[in-house]
């Protein structure tokens, strides 16, 4: 025999089974997302909520919860609300304008922005620098192709060294040393 209060039936449009499904299977879904849709779905079917917990492996709260936020909410139910804090103070604006500088221009002979000197340029901290690029997943300093050296006599030095392979001396060796970037070397002293 049934207790507690009795459940209100959950009856799905065409349009939201349609939804629903397209959320619980799809591979690009928010895990969560995806789960709370399966387990609408499992409610739509008339299970009671102990049966669909025990179904999908979930609380028993965790199944009354999202059965009664889209109960209230439909679709929209299921995102994830507001979280509370102090609201934004940058701008869409201003985090569009920081990408839009982070990607397409580079600070006087630099070959890439550091978060201090755009955050001067920008007018901002820091840290919101860094978040934004964090958010974006931009790296300003790691380069994804070749590039070039803002040394003003990189000419003469690239002629010298491709000369000397080209047309090496008479009964010398050349050889070529390439520094690792990634390794730094920890003791200084000795042959420098």
């Amino acid at each position: 025999m049934r207790t507690g209060r009795p459940r209100q039936p959950l009856i799905l449009t065409e349009e939201e089974r349609e939804r629903l499904e397209s959320l619980a299977h799809r591979a690009r879904s928010q895990p969560l997302l995806a789960r709370r849709a399966r387990v609408v779905l499992a409610c739509a079917e008339g299970l009671e909520n102990q049966v669909v917990a025990r179904k999908l492996r979930a609380s028993l709260g965790m199944v009354g919860k999202w059965r009664s936020r889209f109960l209230k909410g439909r679709l929209e139910g299921l995102f994830d609300e507001p979280r509370p804090g102090a609201p934004r103070k940058i701008s869409d604006a201003e985090i569009e304008q920081v990408v839009i500088k982070t990607l397409e221009s580079t600070p006087r002979g630099q070959t890439h922005w550091s978060t201090r000197g755009l955050a001067e340029a920008a007018g901002l901290s820091r840290m919101t620098i860094s978040r934004i690029w964090r958010a974006f997943g931009l790296q300003p300093h790691r380069a994804d192709t070749f590039k070039l050296s803002p040394d003003p006599l990189l000419i003469e030095k690239v002629r010298d060294i491709v000369g000397l392979y080209m047309n090496p001396p008479d009964h010398a060796l050349v050889l070529c040393v390439d520094e690792k970037s990634q390794i730094v070397r920890r003791d200084k002293t000795g042959m420098e």
